[in-house]
């Protein structure tokens, strides 16, 4: 690798992590710890299947193929997620940087990248896409699950910007394909 771009990557490494340790020192504050375990745990997956339950509540069988998206997007997602994590085997902030204090669970060992947020924009997008006045509730709630995974100690912003990233990538390809 050239020098300039090896300064480059160690700069931005550099960057990524004084920012998660920034970050995570709001979760020494009791009452953001709470919220941000709760939008996190609510991440895992209960606030997007309520939504899902919600659409097929209210518009009936015209909620099936919404819903049939959806679960095909986080699906494809998690395979990739999954994939990418056992390629990068990135470590936890929390497991590299004694400044950084876990206040969250992982749900498994490697950081990169964060899957939290790339359902998150997944399942937003797809959401939207099909039902744009749900974008008030979806998106602000995308945005703080992206925050928890840093503010939780449990992800640097890099991982959770490719989650985004590619949460994104995933639902406009499936966008495209029907």
């Amino acid at each position: 690798m050239p020098y300039k771009l090896s300064l480059y990557f160690a700069r931005a490494k550099a960057i990524d992590s004084a920012l998660c340790i920034r970050v995570n020192k709001t979760s020494h504050n009791l009452a953001i710890r709470v919220w941000f375990r709760l939008i996190s745990r609510l991440g895992d997956g209960v606030f997007w299947y309520t939504i899902m339950l919600a659409i097929l509540a209210i518009n009936g069988s015209d909620g099936i193929v919404p819903v049939v998206h959806m679960l095909a997007v986080g699906l494809s997602g998690t395979v990739l997620y999954k994939w990418l994590k056992g390629k990068t085997l990135r470590p936890r902030p929390y497991e590299v940087h004694q400044d950084i204090w876990l206040t969250g669970r992982p749900l498994d060992r490697f950081s990169f990248p964060s899957g939290h947020t790339l359902h998150a924009v997944a399942f937003s997008s797809i959401a939207v896409f099909y039902y744009p006045a749900l974008f008030i509730l979806v998106v602000p709630f995308a945005v703080m699950v992206a925050l928890s995974r840093v503010v939780l100690g449990l992800h640097y912003p890099s991982d959770v910007l490719m989650g985004a990233l590619i949460g994104f990538s995933v639902s406009g390809l499936s966008l495209l394909l029907i």
